[in-house]
């Protein structure tokens, strides 16, 4: 779905993966193994030339009071990104992707929930489909958001879960 990923790349393998210049990471990249919804997290971004920037995941429709709106959209679905009025905007002309190593899903066991992680063959970091937005607070501070785009399970992951993030190996 994820509600839980990790990035432990180093700073030239995420940039080389990517296509960006050492000079257009605008990030401190460090190894994080349990990124929650409102952390920084590094995306990609298009602008004059692709740049790795930060973003806080969890994604603040413009027209929302606070962030804590943030909380509720950390994905968005695919099948209703284009229509949904959070999204809608950001779907059209503010698209990234969300650098992880990888992902964590809960497969239920019983009354228990095991982690699992999910990650390529190959240990190369992935981009993750995303949205991102500049949300202004009241007082005028600009935050960057974002949202990762999921999708049905494949036939690997929906013994865990139904749900799963676009992913993209190195663009």
């Amino acid at each position: 779905m994820p509600g839980r990923f990790e990035i432990h790349s180093l700073r030239e393998t995420i940039a080389t993966t990517f296509h960006v210049t050492d000079g257009n990471v605008r990030f401190d990249l460090q190894a994080n193994y349990n990124i929650a919804p409102s952390q920084q997290v590094p995306i990609v971004i298009q602008l004059e030339e692709r740049r790795i920037v930060p973003a806080r995941w969890g994604f603040v429709p413009s027209w929302s009071k606070d962030l804590t709106a943030g909380y509720k959209m950390i994905n968005a679905r695919a099948e209703s990104v284009a229509e949904k009025p959070s999204f809608k905007k950001a779907f059209q002309d503010q698209r990234c992707l969300v650098i992880a190593d990888g992902f964590y899903e809960w497969k239920h066991a019983g009354k228990d929930r095991l982690p699992v992680y999910i990650r390529q063959k190959s240990g190369q970091p992935i981009g993750f489909a995303g949205l991102f937005g500049i949300w202004t607070s009241p007082e005028g501070e600009q935050v960057r958001t974002c949202a990762i785009i999921t999708v049905d399970a494949n036939e690997l992951v929906k013994p865990i879960h139904d749900r799963m993030p676009v992913i993209t190996p190195g663009a």
